[in-house]
């Protein structure tokens, strides 16, 4: 064999051998998701729920193997301490150095709605499992990356109307919102859902997040007639307005947005906050589905803390991180790699998930990125600490 002739060999089975060394170690190479949500500060305890859905449903789709040939899903997390701004340069971290496949959003309507503009224009998918300002999904993108597993606003505030009425017999309902985006949203929500239904609003006050007097804007309401009152803010606020109707001596029936349930709500509210009841998409407590019951299973497995449905809090972080976080792995197999428009598409060609919260079916399509609706919706409260659903008792 000529010198020729043996390097030309040579160099070929180098490249055989190069190449199926990249090539495993791109095959081995993890799939990020990345995680944008308070991790800090009063609504840390969501942003953890939210973290222990998707690192569940992440175990479980490696225990299967993985994804694409065999890479498995790996977490990043990002706290953005409930600010717009941090939220985008963490975003922006998370696209840019760490390459996330898909972006999941946290808590705040502010600080996802400020991320959504940059997953659009880089074309990486994004998934809520929390907030629910209607325009994070309704955006007027075309192509569109905002996907959610989540409540909606213009959806959740015909529920809220619908349940005053029927548990309150409300007539002449007043809102009492933070002054945001989400809040915002439940008012366009809010005032189209009774409009629709012919009811008269007392009013509508409005108040800063950090404001810790809400008297004046709640007497304004008490002197409009309000026999009800529509609540849209997150857990400090919403303890604020409690506190505010105790000072009054105001015993007025409160229908809230899930803001709540999303920390230590009880502990600053007061025991008024019992009284209070807030929308969820998924409850712990009661008979649970084969899916339910094994989530609850690994759970406690995995975080010793956690006895029973009661530890499990706030259940719609971990419900819905769970459920998305699935869908999104369908839909990057869906895809048959990470690019991001693949996956954006991938989304629409799921054709069903038997999941947590319900049995999916073409959960998404081009025309709506909201994967539940108002019948995924049930109403819960405090009781000693726990959020139950309204009627259940637990001893």
């Amino acid at each position: 064999m000529s010198l020729f002739a043996r390097r030309t060999v040579l160099s070929s089975a180098f490249a055989l051998a190069f190449a199926t060394l990249t090539g495993t170690a791109l095959a081995a190479d993890p799939i990020k998701i990345g995680l944008v949500t308070a991790l800090s500060g009063q609504s840390a305890l969501s942003g953890e729920a939210i973290t222990r859905g998707l690192q569940l449903a992440i175990d479980e789709v490696n225990a299967r193997g993985g994804l694409l040939g065999g890479r498995k899903l790996e977490l990043v997390r990002r706290d953005d301490e409930a600010n717009p701004a941090k939220g985008v340069t963490a975003a922006r971290e998370l696209i840019f150095k760490e390459k996330v496949a898909v972006l999941f959003g946290g808590l705040d309507t502010p600080v996802s709605m400020a991320i959504v503009p940059l997953v659009n224009q880089e074309k990486v998918p994004f998934m809520g499992p929390w907030a629910a300002g209607t325009p994070i999904t309704r955006n007027g993108a075309n192509p569109n990356y905002a996907f959610r597993v989540s409540a909606v606003d213009e959806v959740v505030d015909k529920a809220m109307l619908q349940y005053a009425q029927k548990t309150f017999k409300a007539a002449k309902p007043g809102m009492i919102l933070v002054n945001n985006p989400w809040g915002e949203s439940n008012e366009k929500g809010l005032k189209a859902a009774l409009a629709e239904k012919g009811v008269a609003v007392a009013g509508v006050e409005k108040f800063e997040a950090n404001d810790l007097d809400m008297v004046p804007q709640l007497t304004r309401l008490k002197a409009a007639g309000a026999d009800s009152l529509f609540l849209v803010a997150n857990v400090g606020p919403s303890a604020q307005v409690v506190k505010s109707l105790d000072r009054m001596g105001w015993k007025v029936p409160v229908v809230s947005h899930w803001g709540p349930a999303g920390g230590r709500f009880t502990e600053l509210a007061g025991p008024n906050a019992k009284d209070v009841h807030f929308v969820q998409t998924y409850s712990f407590f009661g008979k649970q589905s084969p899916v339910g019951e094994r989530v609850i299973k690994s759970l406690m497995a995995k975080y010793p803390a956690i006895k029973g449905p009661g530890d499990i809090t706030p259940a719609v972080g971990v419900a819905n991180a769970y459920d998305g976080m699935h869908l999104a792995a369908l839909a990057i197999a869906q895809a048959g790699s990470t690019d991001g428009d693949a996956v954006r598409q991938g989304f629409y060609k799921i054709a069903s998930y038997d999941g947590l919260i319900k049995k999916y079916a073409a959960p998404f399509t081009a025309a709506n990125h909201d994967a539940l609706g108002v019948d995924d919706y049930v109403w819960a409260q405090f009781i000693d600490d726990r959020i139950l659903p309204v009627g259940v008792t637990v001893n």
